[in-house]
């Protein structure tokens, strides 16, 4: 029955196709929601986020909210695509976490 569909509506097969080729090509990073993040981290997302566009992405890593020296918040902000967006803030964030001894992973900010 499915193939039927697809041989009748080759712009639904194509459609199709391009969403799953979405689907699976997006890497999967684990999040944290700005509301969790620590207050200092918080004063840098909002005077960045003015700037942020909808493709904008920002990774932090913090240990804890209150030792201040082990804390990133790392933005690719002039992006023209999210998922690269998303790689850069990570790479970013990840390079910062390794010079900054931070032991937990880095994660993208979600509002």
């Amino acid at each position: 029955m499915k193939a039927r569909v697809c041989a009748m509506n080759p712009g639904l097969a194509v459609l199709l196709w391009a969403c799953a080729a979405q689907l699976m090509a997006a890497e999967v990073y684990p999040t944290v929601r700005v509301r969790d993040i620590p207050e200092g981290l918080k004063m840098v997302w909002r005077q960045t986020k003015p700037e942020m566009t909808a493709n904008s992405r920002c990774a932090a890593a913090f240990d804890n909210h209150s030792d201040i020296e082990k804390m990133s918040l790392q933005c690719s902000v002039h992006i023209k695509m999210a998922a690269e967006g998303a790689r850069r803030a990570m790479r970013y964030c990840e390079e910062k976490r390794q010079e900054l001894k931070i032991k937990e992973p880095c994660r993208l900010v979600v509002e």
